[in-house]
């Protein structure tokens, strides 16, 4: 059976709010969540950004659902210190906890003032320090200099099973290069005809077999011209296509990058719609591509409304849709 999860979007919201909608998501029904991992948030008109590893305690604490979070690591996060976090948290609370790990952006590990590399090169320190933390996950001590330093580092206290190491990707290249050595893939909602070749070089990449996350953004709204404006206001940056979205430095400057954005560009990068039925649809057509989970983002500002309606009148439907798909 299909998962449908709640995202918690750590760039819109205060952490506080973000448990209590958490809560609210598992009491509707929804059968897993998503974190996200922001320094900044893409733009101002968001205004927070919680620290995700100490949420995610809280989180996990709260409520009984299983969870995601995606990082990068090598520049903002050494890789033995997020390893630590991770096994920490799945040590108490064991098989509720995935990991990705992505080549990140500008917008979030600029802060520590290192050279911010060309993406075949964050490509490099994403294998690298994968590969140093399924060394520690495994109990070894690793001592390692190459792009990332470490010295004599292990961990002590380690959960019975690992957390499933999944690699993000959003490209087909990326998408078959971590094929080789994630555990699964995360990706996000594009056309069913782009997936499917993200789906493909994932697997012909070394994924076959692995499982499959979808982060999808959507925006509901009792209205149509209320789902299209909230996409609009909170979500415009995600109309920037190309690598420009992993350069930029600042909220302010995706501000900037967006100012000629319309608000019936939306349509190409988010779900929009009043009616539940539709994004049944929608989400249906992932299902069928084979992915294991689907991770919510619900773009606008009314999260409560989205979780009520949704947990009445569009997860029903899709785990009907899960249980009789013919899934790959």
């Amino acid at each position: 059976m299909v998962q449908i999860g709640y995202h918690a979007s750590h760039e819109q919201f205060a952490p506080s709010e973000l448990l209590r909608l958490v809560r609210e998501a598992e009491a509707a029904g929804f059968g897993c969540a998503m974190s996200s991992d922001h320094f900044k948030p893409w733009g101002p008109d968001q205004g927070h950004s919680g620290f995700a590893w100490a949420w995610l305690g809280s989180a996990l604490q709260a409520t009984s659902l299983p969870f995601g979070v995606i990082s990068a690591l090598g520049y903002r996060y050494h890789p033995a210190v997020l390893a630590q976090a991770a096994t920490t948290l799945a040590e108490m609370y064991p098989q509720r906890l995935w990991w990705a790990l992505g080549s990140g952006q500008r917008l979030n590990e600029d802060i520590t003032g290192l050279p911010w590399p060309e993406k075949a090169e964050r490509n490099a320190v994403l294998r690298e320090c994968a590969d140093i933390v399924r060394a520690l996950f495994a109990g070894e001590t690793v001592t390692h200099r190459g792009r990332v330093t470490v010295v004599d580092a292990r961990l002590y206290s380690r959960p019975e099973r690992a957390p499933r190491l999944l690699g993000a990707a959003v490209t087909e290249a990326t998408a078959r290069f971590v094929g080789g050595w994630a555990d699964g893939l995360l990706t996000v909602a594009a056309k069913p005809e782009q997936l499917r070749k993200v789906v493909a070089a994932f697997r012909s990449g070394g994924g076959e077999g692995k499982p499959m996350v979808l982060q999808v953004a959507l925006n509901w709204a009792p209205s149509e011209a209320e789902a299209l404006q909230g996409a609009f206001q909170q979500w415009r940056y995600n109309a920037l296509a190309g690598d420009v979205n992993w350069e930029m430095r600042s909220p302010e400057d995706y501000d900037t990058a967006t100012r000629f954005v319309r608000p019936e560009d939306m349509h190409e990068s988010v779900l929009i719609s009043s009616d539940p039925g539709r994004h049944t649809a929608w989400l249906t057509e992932f299902i069928e591509l084979g992915f294991e989970e689907l991770q919510l983002h619900q773009i606008g500002r009314n999260q409560s409304a989205f979780v009520e309606t949704f947990g009445a009148k569009v997860l029903p439907d899709l785990r009907t849709a899960s249980a009789g798909a013919d899934r790959p």
